[in-house]
This record gives structure tokens, C-alpha cells and sequence, in this order.
């Protein structure tokens, strides 16, 4: 193969994988999170998210030093660029970071607190719930089940017992 022909399998490749991370949004951070990283492991670029900033190489530096940097540099950069062009200009808040790992944990500050908001209103309806009787029994189980297995993307699991008590202390008497 030839270089040309290397170079155009490699440029298709990055274009397939940078196609496979969802555009960030409010509800998806966990899967474009695991998207990125996968995508930059794949492409051998998650470096600077596995380690942190080496120091400015110097003519004291050692040769360890001086590879660590040369590594650490194009993988910050390509990181950020990936990272970046799956975020939609428009979303407020996006940090002005230079370093890929600083970054990353920028941006799910704000992801992480709207989880938790999330999860306790999830719980709050569920143990909020109570079986109307016009409603199909089935129906209403079946909608309670789904907040349970909201519950779990939140890696919140309750009990099967406990999805019990709660199912049969909102039916009606």
C-alpha cells in the first residue's frame, strides 16, 4: 500500500470515527463521554487525558522529559480539537482550556450536577405514584418499571423487593 493510499484510509477512518460521537447535549454526556474516549484510545490520542502536562522541556531536561512532552503536545491538541467538534457552538459555557484533561472535567461539572437533579426527581415521581383507577394496571407497572431502569442509568438500583413495596403501596386500597 502506498503512502497516498495510507494516508486516505487513515483520513476516512478519523472521518468515520469522528461521525460516531453524538453531538453533546443535555441529556447525553455519559454516552458522548464514552464516545470521546473510546475514539481517542482507538486513534491512540488519549495520552494527555492519561497523563498530566509535563513541564516545559529545558536543555536540563532528560530525554524522558523531552519524549513525554513530544507525546503529550500533539494529543492534547488533536484531543481538544475532537472533543470540541462534537460540542455545538451554540451550547453556553464552554470552557476556554488549552489542556485536554482540565477540559474534559470542565465540561461535566455542569453534566454531573444535572444528574443529580435528574435522579431525585426520577425518585420523587416514583415513590410519588399512585395507581388511578381509570389507568390499565399493566400500564401503570410498566411506567413505574421504567423509572426504576432510569433510575439504574443514574446507577441508582433499587431492590426488586423494594420496586415491590413501592408498586403495591400506590395501588388502591
Amino acid at each position: 500500500m502506498s503512502q497516498s493510499d495510507m494516508r486516505r484510509s487513515y483520513s476516512s477512518s478519523i472521518s468515520v470515527n469522528l461521525n460516531n460521537i453524538p453531538v453533546l447535549n443535555g441529556s447525553n454526556f455519559k454516552k458522548w463521554k464514552e464516545h470521546v474516549m473510546i475514539i481517542l484510545g482507538y486513534m491512540d490520542l488519549d495520552y494527555a487525558l492519561r497523563k498530566y502536562r509535563p513541564a516545559p522541556w529545558t536543555s536540563s531536561g532528560t530525554a524522558d522529559q523531552k519524549d513525554s512532552l513530544e507525546k503529550w503536545e500533539p494529543s492534547n491538541r488533536m484531543s481538544l480539537i475532537i472533543m470540541k467538534h462534537s460540542i455545538p457552538a451554540t451550547t453556553k459555557g464552554i470552557p476556554k482550556e488549552n489542556d485536554a484533561k482540565k477540559f474534559l472535567t470542565q465540561i461535566a461539572d455542569p453534566f454531573t450536577a444535572h444528574e443529580k437533579v435528574e435522579t431525585s426527581t426520577t425518585l420523587t415521581k416514583l415513590v410519588s405514584m399512585r395507581y388511578k383507577e381509570k389507568e390499565k394496571i399493566r400500564k401503570y407497572i410498566m411506567g413505574m418499571s421504567s423509572l426504576v431502569t432510569r433510575l439504574k442509568t443514574f446507577k441508582l438500583e433499587l431492590l426488586e423487593d423494594i420496586v415491590v413495596h413501592l408498586v403495591l403501596i400506590s395501588l388502591l386500597a
